[in-house]
């Protein structure tokens, strides 16, 4: 007969050891870790929110906020865990100003909120913020043991981020690094806004001959000749160190896909619409009585055609992740209901490696955040019995998309989490609910954008917070610490993340801007969601086309399309930066090439692309910080722009040698750090 204790002796060999082992006596939650967290999570969330709001898309802080957390406690001798909670609560406003960037310009936009600024409109927004990120908790300490321990998710930028932990207790090189490259970062975006050289360029193609060209018709009753022809336009890559930063980190392969969205979008689409539409456009399109120029005729095209379709794909690939979660969602829930029967619940288990905060409080906040969600949308529709149905549809809707945001961290990390196409897939759930109910007009639409608001938060900190508890799994944290401190950091950042937005909005207006949707603060995904959301309500959308975005999605995924959403996103975010981006990627694959030709060993790898990643980082970093800068002079200056250096035509052709010298740069350092064949090792993580 088998000894019973054989067992057990096997699954002690083989379970996994974290980098501070269960049983050492650290120091882990103390009031400068937590301090230090609070300032991060103010900071790396307003950065986050200037790039969300001008690129489309948000980075993870983990990274900047691993690095300046080691650095500053290391001063004072902190712990490795406390730096795990400095950089769990420092990085979860980034998650609080995705949420934000993607859904509450979108307010603005459908001129629901005439005025993005006041007491009003900042207790909206706090609630929106505060309210969604206690249901993304929530739901993830629901599901993070199903998750961490799932061996078949990689979780790349978690792993890289517990290796800058590990790293930093060995010296602060990787700090020095991160500084250089935010001030390179910081430096190269300050020259571009000073127009001393061009940062982005729009390149015209003729599509046919408008007047001559002309496209036959033929069919067994006849012939008919439709005239056709236009001009459309194709972007470089934009001379964006934040841009390139992202491409370098999500790798070539990802980047390729982003781009093939970009190329799908400005490459076929809107090329093809132009030249089949290209008369009418130039005879029906006017603007205070003269015609639009062939440039913003293309961009109309793109925005209220080609992006509806990019809605479609998105549909399909929320719902193809959910259908491959399937298994784990349903392993999550039973395992969170067996520990609410139990009496060892996950508070009071023996490890503290698996202690998570009491499942009791979890479910017993969850019907804390459902009465108040009911509470919110009754205050801003007025309507009892939709404030019911947004809270069911954000409860359910929350839950899924909260579990397929980790899981999308778990595959490719938080940087690439298509956050806003699982918003878009629940506002037009919600939409069309609303509809259903009878709701019309403005309060209709305020009522979709808070229902799409929530979900987008809380999906957002779910990703992140799912992201954290993997660095954490791998350092040795305590789970229930990271999940309380990350409330703690909600409530900070979500009570004062309105206030970039007014900043990033109102310097924009002082520049002749429009605000949130202009074209220098473009927020594509919230102005996107306020198009759809004033469709559906109002009965405008343009059903047909979101159909053939489905289409669309059905394709790539029976193409096995590693992410449609990530196809469908490079959709509608502007060419300029899914080409930058795609850059990013190139740098990165001719890193790699060279470092294969050098022959170097694993370590000499692993040293390579932890000094990669932390450029990467800190070129994100100094754009994103000096562009709030830009922002914030503009903004308490009164200035219309930011004091610029006209050099005329040399701007153009000073461009491509800077993008060259961010290339070689993104490329010699983290080389440079490749150290000695004989030199040891770094610690890797163990997933």
């Amino acid at each position: 007969m088998r000894d019973p204790g054989s067992r057990n002796d096997v699954d002690t060999q083989h379970r996994f050891k974290p980098f501070v082992p269960e049983k050492t006596d650290m120091r882990e939650w103390t009031v400068r870790a937590v301090l230090l967290g609070l300032i991060m999570t103010v900071i790396l969330g307003a950065a986050n929110a200037y790039l969300g709001l001008r690129a489309g898309m948000t980075i993870a802080a983990t990274y900047p906020a691993a690095i300046i957390g080691m650095a500053v406690l290391r001063l004072f001798k902190g712990s490795i865990l406390e730096e795990n909670i400095a950089r769990t609560i420092g990085s979860i406003g980034e998650s609080i100003a995705a949420g934000a960037v993607f859904t509450l310009p979108a307010f603005y936009i459908a001129k629901c909120w005439p005025e993005f600024s006041g007491t009003m409109a900042w207790a909206k927004s706090s609630a929106l913020m505060i309210v969604g990120g206690f249901l993304g908790i929530f739901f993830v300490t629901l599901l993070r043991r199903v998750m961490v321990e799932d061996k078949e998710l990689p979780f790349p930028e978690s792993t890289a981020a517990s290796e800058i932990h590990k790293a930093g207790q060995k010296g602060l090189g990787a700090a020095l690094d991160l500084v250089w490259a935010m001030f390179i970062g910081g430096f190269v975006y300050l020259a571009g806004t000073a127009k001393l050289f061009s940062v982005s360029q729009n390149l015209v193609v003729r599509v046919g001959e408008l007047g001559a060209s002309a496209i036959k018709l033929v069919s067994k009753k006849g012939t008919v000749v439709m005239p056709a022809g236009g001009i459309a336009t194709f972007q470089a890559p934009d001379i964006s160190p934040a841009f390139l930063g992202v491409g370098y980190i999500i790798g070539p392969e990802l980047g390729a896909m982003n781009f093939a969205g970009g190329l799908l979008a400005w490459g076929l689409f809107v090329p093809l619409l132009v030249f089949l539409l290209g008369p009418q456009i130039s005879a029906g399109v006017q603007a205070n009585g003269q015609a639009l120029d062939w440039a913003d005729q293309a961009k109309a095209v793109w925005m209220n055609i080609v992006r509806p379709i990019a809605v479609g794909g998105m549909l399909v690939g929320a719902a193809t992740t959910l259908y491959k979660m399937r298994k784990n969602l349903a392993m999550g829930l039973g395992r969170a209901v067996r520990d609410l029967r139990s009496s060892a619940t996950a508070s009071t288990a023996t490890s503290r490696l698996d202690r998570d905060m009491n499942v009791r409080v979890v479910f017993g906040g969850l019907a804390v955040v459902f009465l108040l969600m009911i509470a919110i949308y009754f205050w801003f529709s007025g309507n009892v019995t939709a404030a019911i149905i947004a809270a069911i549809v954000m409860a359910i809707t929350g839950f899924f998309f909260a579990a397929v945001s980790g899981n999308l961290v778990g595959m490719i990390g938080s940087s690439n989490n298509p956050i806003s196409g699982l918003t878009l897939s629940t506002l037009i759930i919600a939409a069309l609910l609303m509809v259903a109910l009878g709701l019309k007009g403005e309060v209709g639409v305020v009522a979709v954008l808070g229902v799409a608001a929530i979900v987008c938060i809380s999906s957002a900190v779910a990703g992140e917070m799912m992201q954290d508890l993997k660095v954490g799994h791998i350092l040795g944290g305590t789970p229930a610490r990271m999940q309380w401190g990350d409330i703690l950091g909600i409530v900070i950042a979500g009570s004062v993340m309105f206030f970039p937005l007014v900043v990033l909005n109102q310097a924009n207006l002082n520049m002749g801007g429009s605000g949130f949707g202009d074209k220098d603060l473009s927020a594509p995904q919230a102005g996107l969601m306020a198009h759809m959301a004033m469709g559906i309500v109002g009965g405008e959308m343009a059903w047909p086309l979101v159909v053939v975005g489905i289409l669309m999605g059905i394709c790539f995924v029976l193409l096995r399309v590693r992410s449609p959403m990530l196809v469908s996103v490079g959709m509608y975010l502007p060419l300029g930066t899914t080409f930058a981006i795609f850059v990013g990627g190139i740098i990165r694959w001719l890193s790699d090439k060279i470092a294969a030709q050098r022959k170097l060993n694993a370590a000499q790898r692993t040293r390579t692309d932890n000094a990669g990643v932390l450029v990467a980082s800190g070129l994100i970093a100094g754009e994103a910080l000096m562009g709030l800068v830009v922002a914030a002079y503009v903004f308490f200056a009164g200035a219309t722009e930011f004091p610029g250096v006209k050099i005329g035509s040399a701007a153009d052709w000073i461009a491509p040698f800077v993008l060259v010298a961010l290339a070689a740069y993104m490329i010699v350092r983290p080389l440079q750090n490749a150290g000695a064949a004989d030199e040891p090792p770094p610690p890797s993580a163990v997933m």
